[in-house]
C-alpha cells in the first residue's frame, strides 16, 4: 500500500484531470428541402436491407447472395475491421496500468583497480566475482490529466466505426454492381433474341432475291442489297455476343468465382423497375455508409487535435517496481532480498525543437483535410441521386417514344414490303424500311435494360437499406 501523501496526490491529479481539444461536432451542412428534379417522392417509405427483392426476380437474387458470401473486395474490407479493432485495443489499453515481470540472473565482475583506488592503504581486495538475482514486479501507469489517452481512444474508435461503415458501403457497391451487370446481360439477351429472329427473316429474304433473280423477277442488286444486310446482322449479333462474354466474366469475378466455370441464364427476362422513395435530401447523410464513414474519419482526425495538445502539457506517470534482489542465489527467496520503490514520475516538455507544434499543426491540416472529404462525399451523394432521379424520368419518356417509332417503322416497313411485291417500289425501300425497324427494336432493348440500371443507381444513390 502506497503511503498516504502519495495516495493524496493521486487522488488530485485525477480530480484535477481534463481534456483538451475540441469535442466533436457533426458540421451543419445547408442541405435543399427537396430535390432538384421533379417528380421525386417525398415519401418517407424505408428501402429493405434486401433492396434487390424489389426487382422481383430470382436469378438476381441467387447471385447477389453468392456476391456477398464470395467477394474479395468485401472480404478484404472486412479484414480491414478486425485490424481496426484491434487497434481500438492497443489504444484501450493506456487507460489501465501496465504492469511486467523482469527476471535476471547475471555474473558480475568489478574493476580490481576502481575498488582498490577506494580503499585504504594495504587493505585487501574483496571477493571481485559474484552472481547478481533479480525478480521485479515493474509497474508503469500514466494518468490522463490531459485527455492524451481518452482523445487517442476516441479517435481508434472512430477509425473503427468508419472502417465498419466502409463494409456497408463495400457490400452495397457488390450489390449494385451485381444488378447492373445483371440488367445489362439481359438486355444484351433480349437484343440477341431480336437479332436471331432478323437474321432468319434476312436469310429468308435472301433466300427469295435469289429465287426472283433466277426467275428473273429481280436484278443482281436486289440480291446483294438482301446480302449485305444478312451479313450485318450477323456481324451485329457476333458482337452483343462478345459484350454479353465480357459482361458475364464481370459477373464472375464480383461473385468471388472463376469465369470458366460460371454460367448465366440466358432468358433476357426484363422486370419492370420499382417504384423508388427517394425521400428528402438530409435522409441521404443517414442513408448512405460512405457519409458516415467520412463522418467517422472527420471525428477521429479532431479527436488528434486533442491529443498533439495535450503533448503540450507534463505527463504524470506512476511508476515502481516490487521483488526481490540479492547477490548470490543463497538469500535470494528469504525476506532481506525483497525490495520496493513506489512514487510519482512527472516529464515536462521543455524544448523539443518545433516537434509539437509540428504535430499540432498537421493534425489541424488533416482535420481541415477530411472535413472537405466529408463535404465533397456528401456533394457526390446529392449530385448521384439527382443523376438517378433525371434518368429514371427522361428514359421513361425516351422509352414511351421509342415504342411508338417501334409500332411506325412496323408499319412503314410492312407498306414497303407491300409496294415492293405490287411492283411500285425497288427492293432499297423494303431494305431501308426493315434496316429502321431493327434500329428501333434494339433501341428499344436497350431502354429497358437502362431503366433498369437506373433504378439500381437510385438505390444504390440513396444508400440501399443500410
Amino acid at each position: 500500500m502506497p503511503p498516504t501523501p502519495l495516495r493524496a496526490l493521486a487522488a488530485g491529479l485525477v480530480l484535477t484531470s481534463c481534456t483538451v481539444g475540441p469535442d466533436f461536432e457533426t458540421p451543419d451542412l445547408k442541405l435543399p428541402g427537396r430535390w432538384k428534379q421533379q417528380g421525386a417522392s417525398d415519401s418517407r417509405k424505408p428501402i429493405p436491407d434486401t433492396w434487390w427483392t424489389l426487382f422481383r426476380d430470382s436469378e438476381l437474387n441467387g447471385l447477389v447472395d453468392r456476391a456477398l458470401a464470395g467477394n474479395q473486395e468485401l472480404a478484404g474490407a472486412l479484414a480491414r475491421v478486425q485490424s481496426a479493432r484491434a487497434l481500438s485495443q492497443i489504444e484501450r489499453a493506456g487507460w489501465l496500468p501496465q504492469l511486467g515481470i523482469l527476471n535476471t540472473a547475471s555474473f558480475e565482475r568489478l574493476s580490481a583497480k576502481s575498488v582498490g583506488a577506494n580503499l585504504p592503504s594495504g587493505a585487501s581486495l574483496p571477493n571481485l566475482e559474484r552472481d547478481r538475482y533479480r525478480l521485479f514486479l515493474d509497474l508503469n501507469y500514466e494518468l490522463d490529466l490531459w485527455g492524451r489517452v481518452r482523445r487517442g481512444v476516441e479517435g481508434a474508435r472512430a477509425r473503427e466505426q468508419a472502417r465498419t461503415d466502409l463494409v456497408d458501403a463495400q457490400r452495397l457497391v457488390v450489390a449494385a454492381e451485381v444488378a447492373r451487370h445483371h440488367f445489362l446481360t439481359s438486355s444484351l439477351e433480349a437484343q440477341a433474341r431480336i437479332l436471331k429472329e432478323t437474321v432468319a427473316l434476312r436469310q429468308e429474304a435472301l433466300d427469295l432475291q435469289n429465287s426472283r433473280f433466277q426467275g428473273g423477277l429481280a436484278n443482281e442488286m436486289d440480291v446483294a442489297r438482301a446480302r449485305t444486310e444478312f451479313e450485318l446482322t450477323r456481324a451485329d449479333l457476333v458482337a452483343i455476343e462478345r459484350q454479353r462474354g465480357s459482361l458475364e466474366h464481370a459477373l464472375a469475378v464480383l461473385c468471388g468465382e472463376p469465369p470458366a466455370g460460371f454460367k448465366k441464364s440466358a432468358n433476357g427476362r426484363l422486370p419492370a423497375p420499382p417504384k423508388i422513395p427517394a425521400g428528402l435530401p438530409s435522409t441521404v447523410l443517414q442513408r448512405r455508409p460512405d457519409i458516415r464513414a467520412a463522418e467517422q474519419e472527420l471525428h477521429a482526425a479532431n479527436a488528434a487535435i486533442g491529443v498533439a495538445m495535450a503533448n503540450f502539457f507534463p505527463s504524470f506517470r506512476l511508476v515502481g517496481t516490487s521483488g526481490l534482489e540479492s547477490v548470490g542465489s543463497e538469500d535470494f527467496l528469504q525476506g532481506r532480498a525483497k525490495t520496493a520503490n513506489l512514487g510519482p514520475q512527472v516529464i515536462l516538455p521543455i524544448f523539443q525543437g518545433g516537434r509539437l507544434l509540428g504535430g499540432l499543426r498537421g493534425a489541424r491540416a488533416n482535420h481541415e483535410e477530411a472535413l472537405a472529404a466529408y463535404k465533397q462525399t456528401v456533394l457526390t451523394a446529392l449530385r448521384e441521386v439527382e443523376d438517378a432521379l433525371l434518368d429514371a424520368r427522361t428514359f421513361e419518356r425516351q422509352r414511351e417514344a421509342v415504342a411508338t417509332a417501334v409500332a411506325a417503322a412496323q408499319e412503314t416497313a410492312k407498306l414497303a414490303r407491300l409496294r415492293y411485291d405490287r411492283g411500285l417500289s425497288n427492293y432499297f425501300e423494303v431494305v431501308d424500311a426493315e434496316r429502321v425497324v431493327l434500329a428501333a427494336r434494339l433501341s428499344l432493348a436497350q431502354l429497358d435494360g437502362q431503366r433498369l440500371v437506373a433504378a439500381v443507381q437510385m438505390l444504390r444513390a440513396l444508400g440501399g437499406g443500410w
